[in-house]
């Protein structure tokens, strides 16, 4: 028998999935079917949720804060790939392709992800064609993202790279604050992890972020960031095509 506080619960989830581009083409009854699926964990600050090369297979859908997607180079250092927000979905790679985890995913606030079962995930796949239409969709989305990031590495220098990181990022979860002039983009991320984004180091990171300080181009406190003129931000972007060397 289900209960008034589980029937609840598995609304409370089928509204939040029904928002999803995932889901949304979706009947209610299908979504409901996959929200009985799901089960939340908590994960704190730097709890890791998956690690590269292990053989688990969930996928997860994040409910609150936010995930980094990062690689491990064979000497250690990390390169960020990716951030995940509320309604994002991660780790369905290793179960389309049966596959170890091809990067660490790691909480960057205490987080409340939503975890299935990969066998779970393969059984609704096989079950709702429209479903399977809407995954190939989002694995497009993130093969596009792929190629803009390493269009990042191809074209420009360390702090062109981390420039065009963070608009990109503006311009998928931003804040606008004025339009085309001033946005909000809250990461949530240390200056450590904004230097794993470009393979620099934090104290590198520092002076570059307060050299846009005082040429008002953006700031950066808490994680946050305010991007005071975002012409002049896309502008200096471009001033770093390519030439200069990662700093070390």
């Amino acid at each position: 028998m289900v209960t008034k506080s589980r029937r609840n619960t598995v609304a409370t989830r089928t509204t939040f999935l029904q928002a999803m581009p995932l889901f949304a083409q979706l009947t209610t009854d299908q979504v409901e079917r996959i929200a009985e699926d799901l089960h939340p964990r908590t994960y704190q600050r730097h709890a890791v949720i998956f690690n590269q090369d292990d053989g688990s297979q969930e996928v997860y859908i994040v409910r609150t804060g936010k995930v980094r997607i990062y690689r491990c180079t064979p000497g250690g250092n990390e390169t960020s790939i990716n951030l995940f927000c509320p309604g994002d979905m991660l780790g369905e790679f290793a179960v389309i392709d049966q596959q170890p985890r091809s990067a660490t995913a790691v909480a960057i606030t205490t987080c409340v992800v939503w975890e299935m079962a990969g066998a779970d995930f393969l059984k609704h796949l096989r079950a709702v064609p429209e479903l399977a239409l809407a995954l190939s969709r989002l694995l497009v989305q993130k093969l596009r993202w792929t190629a803009a990031y390493a269009e990042t590495v191809a074209q420009y220098d360390a702090a062109g790279r981390l420039l065009h990181m963070l608009l990109l990022y503006n311009s998928q979860i931003g804040e606008v604050i004025e339009p085309g002039k001033q946005s909000r983009l809250d990461l949530a991320l240390t200056q450590d992890d904004l230097a794993s984004l470009v393979g620099a180091r934090r104290e590198w990171v520092n002076r570059l972020l307060q050299e846009w300080r005082r040429k008002s181009l953006l700031s950066f406190e808490g994680g946050q960031f305010i991007f005071l003129d975002l012409p002049k931000v896309e502008e200096e972007r471009d001033r770093h095509l390519e030439g200069a060397t990662i700093p070390l």
